[in-house]
């Protein structure tokens, strides 16, 4: 791999890295401001803007990149540009009719939402707030296209840094409009979420104007490139969207999961609620679980991402090249990699589930019960992701249809029946059991057309889950000797305790697959040179 590409991929994981931390950490002061009915009112705004944006956009900066080196690859420069110049007329036109299809729905999707019934919010607030969440659909879509050219000439600042930018803004943004809103100009809280969603058009514009800016400093270099073109390649749009669609659509898919079971979630909770006497408690409820506990539970998929990401092309080649070793070897490290690393954390925020959601938001007692059998359910997400894109690498992806199709099912089948047995509980419960079918689905996809055995991944996954248990029971002596001395109810003593715990297990976990050898052989050399870097090996 060439030092440039290296570059450029260091750079772009750093900005997405350093963007999702910023999603995370400002979710505290946002709490502090608005409330649980402020945040289930943002939730409830934020999940139809998803899906819309998943559809419009997921894959689109990848499929462009893809396209774009492609030819780049051959000197056919022009045939990028001609792609280029058509695709932002028709992100332009996929952004708008996206954002009249969202803002004139919103009055249906609150009424589906609220089932007809006014709670803590009413059918009027939910579609206020869903409204002004949809400009942003004006311009994501021909940003997204911006950030796939500059990809494709394996130039990776501009998305990194626009999306660096973009988070930037758009927070502060949220805080200080909603911060004013209630305290200056003490209006409603509708009024304060609503600014606090149209946040995102803000941020757009942040990222549109970074990404411009490089254009212009780029510009002369791109068109010499364009002089250089060779000209031989006639390809006509229709082929070109054709070949477009192909790539984005798996990412599509994938991107619409998540969204789409908390969407079933969004339709289906607040009428399950009501049908068990609980309909007066269901907007705080669905605000701990589709916005508190959830933006602390996708924190471990962050890595499922990435890998997905990166996986594509390589096991691509190995199955191309029928090169059955390779592949083998390749699903086998992302399998293992994958559990060692998200196993520990999800066991370890489900352990200190209490101190955690104390930090975050407050101390609430349905917020700890929540995020204690949610945590686990990242696992499920994450190899969600990584096996789809894994079937996409087999040339497989039309599964993966079928599988969200099947897993969303179930989901909508034991939804309500669930709720209504273990209330809000439910819901992840349903969760866990739509992700889990599609899992195996893709699984057995997998395992029939790559001829793919599983007995290490099994043997390796029994150690990993034998090494957490472990850390688990060591966190959770001091968690029981700290809570002597600490109250998980303080936010600054709930933080002592977070930092001491999780230094123990991941002190015990990492000391195990040392002795062991079994971070070696899931690493191999990379550890060393990262321990020489730390000056913890000579």
């Amino acid at each position: 791999m060439s030092s440039k590409l290296l570059k450029g991929t260091f750079i772009l994981t750093l900005g997405t890295i350093i963007s999702k931390v910023l999603g995370l950490f400002y979710v505290i002061p946002f709490y502090q401001i608005v409330g649980k009915e402020g945040t289930a009112l943002y939730s409830f705004s934020y999940t139809p803007y998803t899906i819309f944006i998943s559809v419009a956009t997921a894959g689109v900066p990848l499929a462009v990149a893809k396209f774009i080196s492609k030819y780049n690859a051959i000197e056919e420069y022009a045939v990028g540009r001609k792609l280029f110049k058509s695709g932002l007329v028709i992100m332009t036109a996929s952004g708008v009719i996206s954002f009249l299809i969202l803002f004139f729905l919103a009055p249906v999707v609150a009424e589906m939402t609220l089932g007809g019934k006014d709670a803590e919010v009413s059918v009027e607030d939910v579609t206020t707030v869903i409204r002004a969440v949809s400009f942003a659909l004006i311009i994501i879509p021909f940003m997204s296209l911006i950030r796939g050219f500059f990809q494709g000439h394996q130039s990776m600042g501009p998305t990194a840094v626009s999306q660096v930018v973009e988070q930037i803004v758009r927070i502060l943004f949220v805080l200080a409009g909603a911060y004013i809103v209630l305290n200056v100009m003490e209006g409603s809280l509708t009024a304060a979420i609503s600014v606090a969603t149209f946040a995102a058009f803000i941020g757009g514009l942040g990222s549109l104007g970074v990404l411009f800016w490089y254009w212009y400093k780029r510009k002369p270099h791109l068109d010499k490139m364009l002089e250089e073109d060779k000209g031989t390649v006639d390809i006509s749009l229709k082929e070109i969207y054709k070949e477009i669609i192909l790539y984005a659509a798996p990412f599509v898919f994938v991107g619409l999961a998540n969204p789409l079971f908390q969407f079933i979630d969004q339709i289906t909770f607040a009428k399950a609620m009501d049908a068990i006497g609980e309909g007066a408690n269901a907007v705080a409820a669905f605000s701990v679980l589709n916005f508190e506990t959830h933006k602390l539970v996708i924190i471990p998929v962050s890595l499922a991402t990435a890998f997905s990401l990166t996986l594509v092309p390589s096991v691509t080649k190995a199955f191309m090249e029928e090169d059955r070793a390779d592949l083998n070897r390749q699903l086998n490290q992302t399998f293992q990699v994958l559990l060692f690393l998200t196993l520990p954390a999800v066991a370890g925020l489900s352990l200190l589930a209490e101190p955690v959601f104390t930090l975050f938001y407050e101390h609430k007692d349905l917020g700890t019960e929540v995020l204690r059998i949610y945590a686990p359910v990242a696992i499920l997400f994450a190899y969600f992701s990584v096996t789809a894109a894994i079937m996409q690498g087999i040339n497989e992806q039309r599964f993966t249809i079928l599988s969200l199709l099947t897993g969303l099912l179930v989901k909508l089948s034991l939804n309500i029946p669930l709720i209504k047995l273990f209330e809000t509980q439910g819901a992840v419960f349903a969760t866990a059991l739509g992700y889990t079918v599609a899992i195996l689905i893709n699984l057995f996809v997998i395992k029939t057309y790559a001829k793919y055995p599983f007995r290490l991944v099994l043997r390796r996954g029994m150690l990993i889950v034998l090494f957490t248990a472990c850390m688990y029971i060591a966190a959770g002596v001091v968690y029981k000797i700290t809570t002597v001395f600490l109250s998980p109810a303080s936010p600054f003593q709930a933080l002592i305790i977070v930092i001491i715990c999780a230094a123990a297990g991941a002190g015990v976990y990492f000391y195990l697959s040392f002795r062991t050898k079994l971070i070696y052989l899931l690493f191999g050399s990379r550890i060393d040179r990262m321990l020489k870097k730390l000056r913890l090996k000579s």
